[in-house]
């Protein structure tokens, strides 16, 4: 048997303490949201139980993110319910994962800056460590990228079909993230807009994953910098 001085305790990286939490609080979040408001609708949650209730508001919330399986109406939830998934899908599951979305570490890093300035932080920390500029600025390429995408792809559809904006926003946010959800609209599209949606899925899947690999900078040094400018902001 090994002494005790020999046996070494494996850390958990940042990364892995970051997706768990995010994950972690994005499932609670979820749940509570979809549960508090589909609560009294007589058409998804109403006629369950109470433990009915909570279980199916759980697997939506985490559905959402991931999986694409529904046990309840998503075409028959209050309009806030479903703006609400499709802020859930747009920030999607984990890197590394079958998810699709800007992932659980970019919309952490995201909120990380918003903390940072409104507490007058020069940098971004998660449990006691400074996340690098390159990521910071990764993060929200990745999603100004996608945010100019998913508004482009509703303008392009709402003009090419005759359907409510929430539910194309719906169809065309499931698509880049790969969600797997639906309000039902895509079986009423044309051909085109079929096609469209099929292609913003490749993209959607294939697109974060490349422009993280092409954003990732090689390590050249700087030869100069230019004089530091100021612009107003608000």
């Amino acid at each position: 048997m090994s002494s005790p001085t020999c046996l070494r305790t494996r850390r958990i990286t940042l990364h892995s303490k970051v997706v768990l939490s995010a994950s972690a609080a994005l499932v609670m979040l979820g749940t509570w949201v979809i549960f508090i408001m589909e609560y009294t609708n007589p058409l998804t949650l109403r006629p369950l139980s109470f433990t009915g209730k909570a279980l199916g508001a759980m697997l939506q919330s985490v559905s959402s993110r991931s999986a694409g399986v529904n046990t309840i109406d998503i075409a028959s939830m209050r309009q806030a319910t479903q703006f609400f998934i499709i802020i859930m899908m747009f920030i999607g599951a984990a890197p590394g994962s079958s998810g699709g979305g800007i992932k659980v570490t970019t919309f952490v890093i995201l909120v990380g800056a918003v903390f940072a300035i409104i507490r007058g932080k020069e940098d971004i920390v998660l449990f006691r460590r400074r996340i690098s500029k390159d990521r910071i600025y990764k993060a929200i390429t990745i999603t100004l990228l996608s945010v100019v995408l998913i508004v482009l792809s509703v303008m392009l559809l709402s003009t090419m079909e005759s359907y409510n904006f929430l539910g194309i926003l719906f169809e065309v946010t499931s698509a880049y993230a790969t969600a797997g959800m639906s309000m039902g609209l895509t079986a009423e599209l044309t051909a085109f807009g079929k096609v469209f949606i099929i292609l913003l899925m490749f993209i959607g899947r294939l697109g974060p994953i490349a422009l993280a690999y092409t954003l990732t900078p090689m390590p050249e040094k700087e030869h100069y910098r230019y004089p530091e400018g100021k612009i107003t902001i608000g």
